[in-house]
């Protein structure tokens, strides 16, 4: 199988009153939707699992946003002290403001928007697809969408969480969370732990969430 041709470039956006350095991807063809990444627990937008996710989102006609949610000062601090990655009101700004700011590019501001979060980020976009009220979609690889809280409530977007079967904490907490979002649906990925690191593991992952966002993204997206 040939990889769709696609294009990639650093940015910077001013995202919480910091400015904040992200890669986009987008295929050479029209694009059929922005997913949004959001990272967590020390993670950024060079992330290897993300990485691999958002290509092949691209060679399926997605445009991808991976964001470090967190300043250069910041991760230094989070590396010592591990609180700014638990501090979801901050990263969901962040990725309030990303989807604000890729809104207003001419190339993007047409398309509809999911969300990709991982750990902590997970419960980021959830957190803020509450004040983004037209994201379309949203898929949380090992995440923790119970650190959303009261939010949950008000999640409008249906909600895609994939966990791993030897992740039983996480699948726990998954659970839960699940049965307070009005539209979502639990995917089990067989033998994974939390970082879906045994062979094939994040393959299902990018396999579960690129039917996800094909799905539901272009049910939103302009004529």
């Amino acid at each position: 199988m040939v990889a769709e041709a696609m294009s990639e470039r650093e940015i910077q956006l001013r995202a919480d009153g910091n400015l904040l350095c992200g890669t986009l991807g987008t295929p050479d063809r029209s694009a059929v939707g922005l997913v949004v990444f959001a990272h967590g627990s020390g993670s950024g937008r060079r992330s290897p699992r993300n990485r691999s996710v958002a290509a092949n989102l691209n060679d399926a006609g997605f445009a991808t946003l991976l964001l470090d949610l967190l300043t250069a000062d910041e991760e230094r601090t989070d590396d010592s002290s591990g609180e700014l990655r638990f501090d979801i009101g901050l990263l969901a700004r962040r990725v309030t403001d990303a989807t604000i700011w890729a809104r207003a590019q001419p190339e993007l501001k047409s398309l509809p928007v999911g969300y990709f979060g991982a750990s902590t980020g997970a419960a980021a976009a959830l957190v803020a697809s509450t004040q983004e009220k037209d994201v379309a979609a949203i898929v949380s690889r090992g995440g923790r969408p119970d650190l959303a809280g009261e939010a949950l409530d008000s999640v409008t977007a249906p909600v895609l969480l994939i966990v791993g079967s030897r992740d039983p904490v996480v699948m726990k907490l998954n659970r839960v969370a699940a049965s307070r979002l009005r539209s979502c649906e639990l995917a089990v990925v067989t033998g994974a732990t939390h970082l879906f690191e045994e062979a094939g593991a994040l393959e299902d992952v990018t396999a579960l969430a690129q039917q996800w966002f094909a799905t539901h993204l272009p049910e939103s997206g302009a004529p």
